[in-house]
């Protein structure tokens, strides 16, 4: 990659926003009000914005390897508190991505060193959902699964915190599980069944 390219880059993009619109910039520098935190991977093909069309202002965004809600990791726990206590989002977004290199490192048994806590979390999923990962015959069809899985264990991790359970109490906040498909460009949700979820674990991790 040629970085003075991307220099050259940023002037023309600058260019064009100016000739749209003379007060782009006034307008972003005076805050951000975005309804949506995406939390994806951070897989160099998966640009959140790009994929959903969206302008700088509209979406708050977390990225890390397999788009993990981690409960103690503090990366996201801060931007899951700021998006919804501080920018009060209406929507919070979980988005995996079929050929995930996080997930397929998670399902091969390998020592992969500082590397491995963080799979953990991807394991763990595995094991929770073994029974019906183990039946899938076909290797890639069982990756693709567990990739939708993972997204679905991430949106009930989200689901555990006060700050989320505190935006349901205090406003309409939707959760939304999703998968983009690196092969084909598309993005769809998965429509999980959240009020279920929700039924099912409030008795143990119910806070507010």
């Amino acid at each position: 990659m040629n970085l003075d390219k991307i220099l050259q880059h940023n002037e023309k993009w600058i260019a064009e926003k100016l000739s749209l619109d003379p007060d782009f910039f006034k307008k972003l520098s005076d805050g951000q009000n975005p309804e949506v935190l995406y939390i994806g991977c951070s897989d160099s093909r998966v640009t959140a914005e790009e994929i959903m069309g969206a302008a700088p202002g509209e979406v708050f965004i977390h990225r890390n390897i397999a788009n993990l809600v981690n409960n103690v990791d503090m990366n996201v726990m801060v931007v899951i508190n700021y998006a919804l206590r501080i920018l009060k989002v209406k929507h919070v977004i979980i988005c995996g991505h079929y050929m995930c290199g996080g997930v397929k490192a998670a399902m091969q048994q390998t020592d992969l060193g500082i590397l491995n806590p963080w799979l953990r979390n991807i394991r763990d999923v595995y094991r929770l959902h073994k029974n019906e990962l183990n039946a899938i015959e076909e290797l890639d069809k069982r990756y693709d699964r567990l990739v939708e899985l993972n997204v679905q264990e991430q949106c009930i991790n989200l689901i555990k915190t006060a700050a989320v359970q505190e935006a349901y109490a205090d406003r309409d906040l939707k959760i939304h599980g999703w998968v983009f498909d690196v092969r084909n460009g598309k993005l769809t949700d998965l429509k999980i069944d959240f009020p279920e979820i929700l039924k099912n674990i409030m008795e143990i991790y119910k806070l507010i």
